[in-house]
């Protein structure tokens, strides 16, 4: 059980991206009371939540489990090589026409930042296969709620620090950091693949 505990925890940290999350916040967040940014940091984390949790939990759609694992690795492959190579493409980084209209947003709790900077497309995709591979076992999947949770509280932390945070860590820092998590995201992503691929009977048991 720990080490599953530790790959949802990977995973889920890889995918929603706490550092990057937190450096684009005090971007955005530039200028803005403390007391204003802690609410904005507080209600974004949890919608950010809220959503992930609905994605994690609604995983019976009618679609089989390795159905689910090939799609949901294929997509974490894709995000893993994205922040390997430091890409400008980055699902952590938002496009053009959405960082302006960030810019000028009223509720940024809501837009860029729960979602799609927290709660976006990878992350979303992580919980959905999380909970296949956990494949009814209650145990596994509060597991991966636990793992969810924890990641959760760590990217509060990090926001309400991300002033401090993005005056102490450097660009190289980051991209150090996202390369290491996105093997790791990679090797997940491969093995889901892979299981995703046995279970549908397209490739032999070894």
């Amino acid at each position: 059980m720990l080490g599953a505990a530790l790959t949802s925890f990977t995973t889920f940290f890889a995918t929603i991206g706490p550092i990057e999350a937190a450096v684009l916040f005090a971007a955005f967040t530039s200028g803005v009371p403390v007391a204003q940014r802690r609410r904005i940091a507080l209600r974004a984390t949890a919608i950010a939540s809220l959503i992930l949790m609905i994605s994690t939990l609604l995983r019976q759609l009618g679609v089989s489990i390795p159905a689910l694992q090939t799609a949901g690795g294929i997509i974490l492959l894709m995000m893993a090589l994205d922040m390997v190579f430091a890409r400008p493409t980055s699902v952590f980084k938002l496009s053009r026409p959405e960082g302006e209209e960030a810019q000028h947003k009223d509720d940024l709790a809501v837009f860029p930042l729960a979602t799609p900077l927290l709660a976006g497309p990878g992350a979303m995709s992580a919980g959905i296969l999380l909970a296949a591979n956990a494949q009814g076992d209650t145990v596994a999947l509060a597991m991966t709620v636990v793992a969810l949770g924890v990641v959760m509280g760590l990217t509060l932390a990090l926001l309400l620090l991300a002033h401090e945070l993005s005056r102490y860590l450097g660009v190289t820092a980051q991209r150090v950091l996202m390369r290491v998590f996105g093997i790791l995201l990679a090797a997940i992503a491969v093995e889901a693949l892979f299981t995703g691929l046995r279970g549908s009977g397209l490739v032999p048991h070894g």
